[in-house]
């Protein structure tokens, strides 16, 4: 059985085609295909709350390439998600439409529900009962934050604030003091704090860091590779260093935000399991029909 996830972020698009095992105990599925285009819708949304003609049009495309991979595939069930840049533009609802028509079905989804989703890609099973955990989502229009202790949901917040709207200058000082005002509140009666980060860009980090799948990068780790990336222009982190065009810019604005959560909230470190919005929505879909 094949299940397809589609998430529409601010920076990039993917598709995630999965092919779960029923068998096993407990379900489990292997990715069989992983495409990312990026798009940028943010850059529209952010700025004029509007996705212009050209990327309304390639959205579109981008959705009917996905419809005709997931039929090629003989995907059985899917889900698209749609976060932060649909949310703000003033358009997104004409978009989810037009998509509807080629038959592709988009939730607009909020802040929470996406934190919720990528949670449930059994993140859970990388948490010690007996630590605190600082998750950390940071996409490309938002930031999502959540606090476990004993593996149970504590407190959760969504910030406006993320790499394509720090590029863009759309991100305000307030919502930064306010991101730091809650992580602050939220972790002082904790003494050892651990930090799960999620996204491309905690993910690239990791990589960069030369750290193995789920080891921990400390803030001085972190701050050492974010003074590294940054000492080079972009035109260099794209041909010296390699970096995807779409990644080598928002890489920093990331990094940004990763760090000042690290220390306003005083992590001991930080380690990227290496999932995302797409990898919560097949467990999602597994849950859906598994109770049916």
């Amino acid at each position: 059985m094949r299940y397809g996830a589609i998430d529409i972020g601010s920076n990039a698009v993917r598709l995630l085609i999965a092919e779960v095992n029923q068998e096993s105990n407990p379900i489990q599925f292997k990715k069989e295909a992983l495409i990312r285009v990026p798009l940028r819708l943010g850059d529209d949304a952010f700025i004029h709350q509007h996705i212009s003609k050209p990327k309304f049009e390639n959205m579109v495309k981008t959705m009917q390439a996905f419809r005709n991979l997931m039929d090629v595939y003989r995907v059985q069930d899917y889900m698209a998600c749609a976060t932060s840049a649909m949310r703000d533009a003033d358009n997104g609802a004409q978009i989810v439409e037009a998509c509807r028509k080629i038959g592709v079905d988009i939730q607009i989804i909020d802040g929470s529900r996406e934190a919720a989703i990528i949670y449930n890609s059994n993140l859970q099973e990388k948490m010690d009962k007996s630590k605190v955990y600082l998750y950390i989502d940071v996409g490309g229009g938002s930031t999502e934050i959540s606090l476990f202790a004993n593996a149970k949901l504590i407190a959760s917040r969504s910030f406006n604030l993320g790499t394509i709207r720090v590029l863009d200058n759309q991100d305000d000082p307030e919502t930064w003091e306010e991101m730091k005002r809650w992580v602050r509140e939220h972790t002082k009666i904790y003494k050892n704090i651990y930090g799960i980060g999620t996204g491309g860009n905690i993910n690239k980090l990791s990589r960069i860091a030369n750290e193995k799948m789920d080891k921990p990068m400390s803030y001085a780790k972190l701050k050492a590779i974010y003074q590294y990336l940054s000492s080079y222009s972009l035109k260099d982190r794209i041909h010296v260093l390699g970096l995807k065009q779409d990644r080598a810019d928002v890489i920093i604005p990331a990094a940004e935000i990763f760090l000042t959560i690290m220390k306003v909230g005083h992590l001991k470190n930080i380690v990227a399991p290496r999932v995302g919005l797409v990898d919560g929505i097949i467990q999602t879909l597994i849950d859906s029909n598994l109770s049916k």
